[in-house]
């Protein structure tokens, strides 16, 4: 369905043990979307809308992530070796933070 603003919208779309890899999306609008058992590596978002959404069982390896919101997000129980946020290494600053914190 196409929006006013020339964006495609795919609220609470449902996806469910699918093969995404390097799928891309332009001007699309997927809050609330929920991603269950999908690969999405070395897919491209470009401009998108995904705030609410739900991603689980998901592969995400080598995302690149530039000028996003990323107020409120979430990450747990999840494989972060070589993840980094503005070069910095996340698993040496949860190692830092639980040295810290003990």
């Amino acid at each position: 369905m196409a929006a006013g603003n020339g964006a495609v919208e795919w609220n609470q779309m449902k996806v469910k043990n699918a093969d995404m890899s390097g799928t891309s999306f332009t001007d699309v609008r997927l809050t609330g979307a929920t991603f269950r058992d999908v690969d999405l590596s070395g897919a491209v978002l470009d401009n998108c809308n995904l705030s609410g959404w739900k991603a689980e069982n998901v592969n995400l390896s080598k995302t690149r992530i530039n000028n996003a919101n990323l107020t409120g997000v979430a990450i747990t129980d999840s494989m972060i070796g070589g993840m980094t946020i503005d070069g910095i290494s996340v698993m040496d600053m949860l190692n830092a933070y639980r040295a810290a914190s003990s």
